[in-house]
Order: C-alpha cells, then structure tokens, then sequence
C-alpha cells in the first residue's frame, strides 16, 4: 500500500508574516512524518509547502490529479486560508478529498497562551473557512476531526485511504467476460456503461474459444510446476492427480489471458463450458488466492468488486472472497446463514489448510472437477452487494459474525462459510431482500461498513448498510427517502 500517495495541502495566508509560515511548514513535515510512521496510516503522505495564493493551489491539485500513483488529497487549514482562493483549484480536482480538522498542539498552553500563539493556531477558525467553500460547490469529501496523534483519527484517515485507492484501481479495472450472465437471472445483469461512468470499471466480452487456446498451449512442464505449487499450499485429498493437473492447465491459461489483456477480474458459467473438460474450480480459488477478482455465472459486478476489495486490503488480516447465500438454519435463538458455492470461494478465508478433492458436480455436465475444500473462520466480517437499480447502483452491506465452532457437513464437498448476520437472520434477510440485495455478494474479514461506505461516497452511488441497530421499519423508511434523494 506504501505505493499510493496521498498529497498532503496546508493551507494559509501571508497576514502574520514569513516567521508564521516557517512554523506552519515545520508543524507540517512532523505531522507528515508521523502519518507515515503510524501503523494505521497504510500509505505515503507527501506534504508540500503551505499554500497562500490560488495559483499554489491550482498547481498542486493538477499535480495530484496527473499523478497516477495519488489516489487523494489531504487539505488542513493551519492557520487561516481565505478560501476563495481554493475555487479554482477545486474545481479541477477529480480525485477523494479529505479535509481533516485538527490542531498541531494537543492542549491550550494555558499559562502561555497569547496573540501569537492564536493568530498561528487557526485551525478551529481556518477549517470552518474551508467547510464553508467545500459545502458551496458541493465538493464530496469526507471531514475527519480530531487530534492528529489519536489512534481513532489516524483510523478513519487510514480507512479514508483504503478506499481512495480502491477508488483509484476501480478506474482503471478491466473485466473478463467469459460468455455472457446466466440465462434468465436477473440480479446478475446490470448496465455495463453506467458502471464504466461511476466506478470505470471497463467490462469487455470474449468467447470461450478465445481463452481455450491458451489453456491448449500451456506445456507438461508447466502443469507440473503449478501442481508442484498446489501440494505447497493445500493437502492433497484424492488420488484423482489427473484432474487436479487439468485445474492447474486451466489456471494458467486463464492468468496468462487476463495478464496479456490487463484484466484485474474475471467471471465463468457454467452454461458455456465449451472445450473445457471440467468446470474452473480449484483455478478459479487460486487465481482470487493471488488476487484476482472472480464471480460466477457471469455476474461481473461481484467479480469486480471481489477485486477492488482486495486490493483496499492489502496489509490487513483477514481474507475475502466471492460468495453466494445457500440455505439457512432456522434453529431458534441461533439462526445462521451457510454460505458456499458448487466450487468457487477463496483460500484466503480458510480457517485450516484446505484439502484438493475431486468430486462429482450435478452442474455443467463435465467431468468432475478439483476443488479446494474447507471451512471459513470465525470472526467479525462483512459481505457486501452492488445492484443495478435502474436509475442508479446501489451498495448494501450487512454486518456478520462468522462462526468456526459449527457442526461438521461430511456430505458436501466445498468450501463453505457459516455466519450470524446482524442484527439478527430474521432482520438482515428482510432487509437484504427489500433492498434487492444479491444472492452473490464479497464477504471480507479485513474490511468494514466504514471502508465501503468511504468508496461509495467516492463513486457517487447509493449506500445502504444493515447492522446491530437497523429495524425493518426505519429500514423500510430509509429504502423510501433514498428513493427522493437517488430514484431521479
């Protein structure tokens, strides 16, 4: 993550003399040197010299919008910035904004205080300033206060920043179309342009065929070098080695595809499978393994944004994979959802090294495929959806408990996930549903609400999140005021 950077604006203006600047510049290199020292701060912070005139800060926000490793802007008003001379400047600028309203010194000196002292610490003066200007243009930002040294601040800025640079890669994420989405499912399907317009995610068709000769030219050396790599990561469960082989064919040829197109996600369907002799099973966990983004029966949205969520997590624990609600358990004060999917669903949530098993799949009529089985982790998680509603797209998310102490399910051979959703299966389903809420979603350890609400916000589309507070009824009420603010 030490990659993306993030331009670090400090406003002011030149009343208080050249002594004054010199004090903002210096109080700015120590806070920027302790941003990118804090371990909550997940990228690299670069400040410039405060800016006092409206041709600095056109300049620097130019900068920051050509740079293609920036992913935002981070402005703070020190002292005092007239802020008009910040229109020109914002409005050029089309990467996340963060204003942060902070103070360089904790605490008032008390005894000491005096003029001086005041007319360089602005900051509850200067950002109201810069609030003003932002409300006026109606800039999207995020607006974080606090002390600059406290871990909750330094949280949500390093949050803030997952989610710029989520933001970042979306607008330069190319999707593989590996046939079209399954035949009459509707929440699958979606308007591929207007999610190029918000999130730019590029969304490009190619036939099976195309991918099938790579597959074919992939050599016997290869094959045994990426099966090789299989016993490293996964016990190997079955004697079935042939099948196990023919994954790691398929595999290779589809990561060659994806990297000779630029692709950074992919889906399949299993109603085109022509030339293929199994479905991608164990080739499609270990390419999410290695962070591509997947979603099956042609539901692209969840294969992208299987990969915007990988990446926003680059650095922290957890995991996060594709996946799709199955079946329920109704048990009276323990309701649960089992999550799975006939083959598909990433190593990185596996609470134990997961086992290569080959079985039969009543699906696709193929031979049958290898596959990594295991059961996901326990801990606090999230699972996440966008829909296409029409008049916009619309992201839902929904708090969830995984649970690791479970009953063992001998008879089904996946890999599966089992969780406790918030507030309670009753509440959550109802409200997932009246939402239009996906039966595929991303389901992710690593990151929270705030994160996707963070990218939501950026993207400019519709956010909804179902947690430990949410009724159905102020639910229902928030599903019909979004309808004024968003059905237009």
């Amino acid at each position: 993550m030490k990659e993306y950077k993030f331009l670090f604006l400090v406003g002011s203006q030149p009343l208080y003399g050249e002594d004054a600047l010199h004090a903002v510049n210096e109080h700015a290199r120590i806070m920027t040197d302790g941003f990118n020292s804090a371990a909550e701060i997940p990228c690299t912070v670069e400040v410039l010299d405060c800016l006092t005139t409206s041709q600095q800060i056109l300049t620097a926000i130019d900068s920051a919008n050509s740079d293609p490793m920036c992913a935002g802007v981070i402005a703070w008003m020190h002292t005092f910035s007239p802020s008009k001379q910040w229109i020109a400047g914002l409005g050029r600028l089309d990467k996340p904004y963060l204003h942060i309203n902070t103070q360089f010194n904790r605490d008032i000196p008390w005894n000491t205080i005096d003029m001086d002292f005041m007319n360089l610490n602005q900051s509850a003066h200067g950002d109201r300033e810069h609030g003003y200007i932002t409300a006026r243009m109606n800039l999207k930002r995020k607006v974080i206060a606090g002390y600059w040294q406290d871990g909750e601040f330094l949280s949500e800025i390093g949050a803030w920043m997952r989610a710029a640079v989520g933001m970042l890669e979306s607008r330069r994420l190319r999707v593989l179309r590996l046939g079209d989405n399954m035949r009459n499912v509707a929440v699958t399907d979606g308007d591929k342009i207007e999610a190029q317009i918000k999130l730019g995610w590029q969304v490009d068709y190619f036939g099976l065929g195309d991918v099938i000769g790579e597959i074919d030219s992939i050599s016997e050396a290869e094959t045994a070098e990426k099966t090789a790599q299989y016993t490293e990561k996964y016990i190997m469960d079955t004697e079935d080695i042939q099948a196990v082989r023919y994954q790691a064919k398929v595999e290779l040829g589809l990561e060659r595809f994806l990297r000779a197109g630029g692709f950074g996600a992919f889906h399949t369907n299993f109603e085109e499978l022509h030339g293929l002799r199994q479905l991608p099973g164990l080739a499609c966990q270990n390419l999410m393994l290695s962070g591509y983004g997947f979603g099956a029966e042609g539901d692209w949205k969840v294969a992208a944004l299987t990969r915007i969520i990988k990446l926003m997590s680059r650095g922290l624990d957890g995991g996060t994979s594709f996946m799709e609600d199955y079946t329920y358990h109704f048990e009276k004060g323990n309701e649960m959802i089992l999550g799975a999917h006939m083959l598909e669903i990433c190593p990185s949530i596996a609470a134990d090294k997961p086992k290569i098993q080959v079985h039969p799949l009543g699906i696709g009529d193929r031979e049958p495929p290898a596959r990594a089985v295991f059961n996901a982790k326990g801990g606090k998680a999230i699972v996440v959806s966008l829909v296409d509603m029409g008049t916009r797209l619309r992201m839902i998310v929904n708090d969830i408990d995984c649970v690791s102490d479970r009953p063992e399910m001998p008879r089904l051979p996946v890999a599966s996930a089992l969780w406790k959703p918030q507030p309670s299966l009753r509440v959550s389903a109802a409200s997932w549903i009246l939402a239009g809420g996906s039966h595929h979603s991303v389901l992710t350890y690593a990151l929270t609400a705030e994160h996707m609400r963070n990218f939501a916000e950026m993207a400019g589309i519709e956010f909804l999140h179902i947690n430990d507070s949410t009724t159905v009824e102020n639910f229902r009420k928030e599903l019909e005021t979004n309808e004024f603010v968003w059905g237009v």
